[in-house]
């Protein structure tokens, strides 16, 4: 049986005992163009050049003519049935160019916590799983190709896993895995500072295990985003939500669930890809669930005991939002109905927010877009009252309008008239001008004044 069967073998046998398994992609062929600078393999007549101060095990699969090789300082070459090097000048091939070199790509690039470097067997068009549950987790079976070469860099910290299956063999116990990685063969495939351990208990639990890599989750997500800087891309909606062992924002909705001893991960997970995700309006989703640990709510005491729950994750795929939270919407109502035979307990969702630079009526429904037309109502009354204020003074000084200040009036003779009277502030037996308006405190602006255009006309009748 060749390579290729082995491993399926070896994930049939997986899927039997209920483990999971994830399988490491990555490899250091010499036939794979992407090993090789500028994207491509070495062409015949070519000269070749590996780093020399790497160690790197390269599987040749095919026969390859060149002009000249240098040599890793450490390592080997795996000649597949056929395989072989012969010797041709320099640039006689049409498509090389005469004097080139075919560099080798630096092997130590592929780290164990770099979660694009590992191949879920569960992975399917409508499921993924968070960042930190896509490198293997505590209970899972750790798979690397067979008679295959390969470069794993470990570290910094101890990974544990199931068991290490690597060169057709399988290590479940310490003992035979440090023995494996202290030979030649480990040595050449395995590097760095970190430990590599393993624990044959599997989880047992048919509500599943906790993933276990919440310590490691800094590197898995340092590994994840150095092509990006370091740096989360942006969310493409408002209110983004981080679910537990994800490193970065996603738009969407996450339900969260307590159960009992009844609840089963695997049949609800089946529940919900066949009678919801397969729906048409549904299309757009992918979901992630597992068992995480659960952080006692704002209601609950401080000293609450965290416990575990099922978090279920929908991300939001295309540029159309809302089908999310839908959905969890909808996941409610059928936990409200089936809740019991389901063997959960309780349920809570929550949604991400509009899309950015979406439609202007998602965005008048956004708290800042709120505050914004608010702030620009009450700029607009200022605004108005300032130009009255403008108003008044100018028809003053054309004559229109007249009235006097309170040091002026008393110096006048007793009977003079006292200009005019104000109806909004005097009541009829009142004859003391009222005190100056004291500006209201919720507003943003300190200016006011007292509006001289009532009571003319009704002063000089009275005279």
């Amino acid at each position: 049986m060749g390579a290729p069967g082995r491993v399926l073998l070896w994930l049939q046998l997986c899927a039997l005992t209920r483990a999971a398994y994830k399988l490491w992609v990555p490899n250091t062929y010499f036939d794979a163009a992407d090993n090789w600078s500028q994207n491509q393999t070495p062409c015949a007549g070519a000269a070749v050049k590996f780093p020399a101060d790497k160690m790197v095990s390269v599987l040749v699969r095919e026969g390859h003519s060149i002009s000249d090789m240098l040599l890793p300082l450490d390592g080997e070459f795996v000649l597949a049935s056929g395989a072989g090097f012969s010797a041709q000048n320099t640039g006689s091939h049409l498509d090389c160019s005469a004097g080139a070199s075919a560099l080798f790509l630096d092997p130590d690039r592929f780290l164990w916590h770099d979660p694009r470097l590992w191949s879920a067997g569960d992975a399917g068009r409508s499921l993924f799983s968070v960042d930190a549950e896509r490198v293997p987790c505590r209970h899972d079976d750790a798979v690397f190709p067979s008679d295959a070469s390969f470069r794993v860099g470990l570290g910094p910290g101890t990974v544990r896993v199931r068991s290490v299956r690597a060169l057709g063999q399988t290590f479940t116990r310490d003992e035979d895995l440090a023995a494996f990685l202290a030979s030649r063969a480990g040595r050449l495939r395995f590097h760095g500072s970190g430990a590599l351990s393993v624990d044959p208990e599997a989880c047992a639990d048919p509500s599943g295990c906790v993933c276990g890599n919440a310590e490691v989750q800094p590197w898995i997500c340092a590994a994840l985003l150095q092509p990006l800087g370091g740096r989360c891309p942006q969310a493409a909606c408002q209110d983004a939500l981080r679910p537990e062992g994800q490193c970065c924002d996603l738009c969407g909705a996450i339900v969260s669930l307590t159960h009992g001893p009844a609840f089963d991960l695997e049949r609800y997970r089946a529940r919900l890809l066949h009678a919801f995700l397969a729906l048409p309006q549904y299309q757009g989703l992918r979901m992630a669930m597992s068992k995480v640990p659960r952080q006692p709510h704002l209601h609950e005491a401080s000293g609450a005991k965290a416990d575990t729950e099922i978090q279920v994750v929908l991300a939001e795929t295309g540029p159309e939002t809302g089908s999310a939270g839908r959905l969890a919407r909808a996941l409610l109502a059928d936990i409200a109905e089936h809740g019991e035979a389901l063997g959960v307990l309780s349920a809570t969702a929550r949604e991400s927010g509009p899309p950015v630079g979406g439609s202007s009526a998602a965005g008048l429904n956004a708290p800042g877009a709120r505050s914004d037309l608010m702030g620009g109502l009450v700029a607009a009354l200022l605004l108005l009252l300032l130009v009255l204020l403008v108003a008044a003074l100018l028809l003053r000084r054309a004559g229109r309008l007249r009235w006097s200040r309170r040091h002026e009036a008393a110096s006048e003779p007793a009977g003079t008239p006292l200009g005019f009277r104000n109806p909004v502030f005097y009541t009829a037996d009142s004859v003391d001008p009222p005190p100056a308006p004291q500006p209201d405190v919720r507003s943003s602006s300190r200016s006011y004044f007292i509006n001289p255009l009532y009571g003319e006309a009704e002063a000089e009748a009275e005279a």
